[in-house]
């Protein structure tokens, strides 16, 4: 009977999610620079209408709404497998090095190799895988503990940091593609970066959904897992390689886009708690609700400017994570 309960929360739970991202996708269609009726978009999805308002809505507004939902939930999952991983509400997939690895090979090849602009994507995909795995032979001493994990993370994304910036200031009269990518934007994106980031967000969100029990297992303990027979290092380190997978698909995607990882997870524990089993799930939902509202009000709050969604990201994000900090803070009696 418990089962069916939980069974049914999760259910009812993504249902409601599910509404409101489609309400929300919806109202995205209408808004922009040439706003569009209810009915205007309705005849641009059917193939009917004026020839620019089905350009508008089928080859701009629509890409981007579904790219910024496949984003949202790819770095939401992650960021539930990193908490999981450290065993902290705290971490964030940039907490193990993935955004600076992406970002380094990004800027790296922007600024000194702009013929091979088309490439940008897959050397950050590149960069970001790289980077987890070297965070992880720096911090591999008869295994794998959290703490080494986020010292290791801290100290690459400090060295990357610095090399970033040196490059930007040797480069200062050509930051124009590096600050987009920075700053994480899914304009001017299409369907053919849809179909790249499917592909490789399918994979990663089913091998995430088989990682349920080892992230409820890491819950208990290094202790009472270890006791259970299971090999925690081995554990962590599958977990974390799933969580910079889909990390790294959608730096690759969109650039830099922070802070996701770190709130959607624990709005969805207010929601349906801390089984794994509903917290992927839920999370994976909501996170798509969260960036594709994020990118709606980036493009529609300012009239004739777009703020990037990992600015609109970084400036709800950041009390958010304030709070958690203080939260934290009062619960342990410091």
């Amino acid at each position: 009977m418990k089962r069916e309960v939980s069974v049914l929360k999760i259910s009812s739970t993504c249902l409601v999610l599910l509404a409101i991202l489609f309400l929300i996708s919806i109202f995205a269609l209408t808004l922009g620079t040439a706003p569009l009726s209810m009915s205007q978009v309705l005849d641009a999805v059917l193939g009917k209408g004026p020839e620019e308002a089905q350009v508008i809505v089928n080859n701009l507004r629509m890409p981007r709404i579904v790219l910024a939902a496949e984003v949202g939930a790819c770095l939401a999952v992650s960021g539930a497998l990193m908490q999981a991983v450290m065993r902290n509400p705290l971490a964030d997939p940039g907490i193990i090095g993935v955004s600076a690895g992406a970002a380094t090979a990004a800027t790296t090849v922007l600024l000194l190799f702009p013929g091979l602009l088309a490439l940008v994507p897959v050397f950050a995909f590149g960069g970001a895988m790289l980077a987890c795995v070297l965070i992880y032979i720096l911090a591999w001493r008869g295994g794998v503990d959290p703490v080494r994990i986020i010292l290791s993370g801290v100290a690459i994304n400090t060295v990357l940091g610095a090399y970033n910036s040196f490059l930007q200031m040797l480069n200062s009269d050509n930051l124009s593609g590096v600050l987009a990518f920075m700053n994480g934007s899914i304009a001017g994106r299409g369907w053919d970066d849809i179909q790249i980031i499917t592909f490789y967000a399918s994979i990663g969100i089913v091998l995430a959904l088989c990682c349920v029990k080892s992230a409820n297992i890491l819950q208990l303990g290094d202790e009472m897992a270890t006791g259970l027979g299971v090999n925690v290092s081995n554990i962590r380190i599958f977990l974390s390689a799933v969580g910079a997978f889909l990390a790294a698909c959608t730096v690759a995607a969109a650039g830099m886009i922070g802070f996701i990882g770190l709130v959607v997870p624990h709005i969805s524990r207010m929601f349906v708690g801390s089984d794994y089993k509903a917290l992927l799930p839920v999370s994976t939902v909501l996170g798509a609700v969260l960036l594709v509202a994020a990118d709606t009000l980036g493009r529609t709050l300012v009239s004739g400017m777009e703020i990037p969604v990992g600015i609109v990201m970084a400036a709800t994000g950041g009390p958010f994570f304030l709070y958690m900090l203080r939260k934290k803070a009062r619960v342990s009696g410091t």
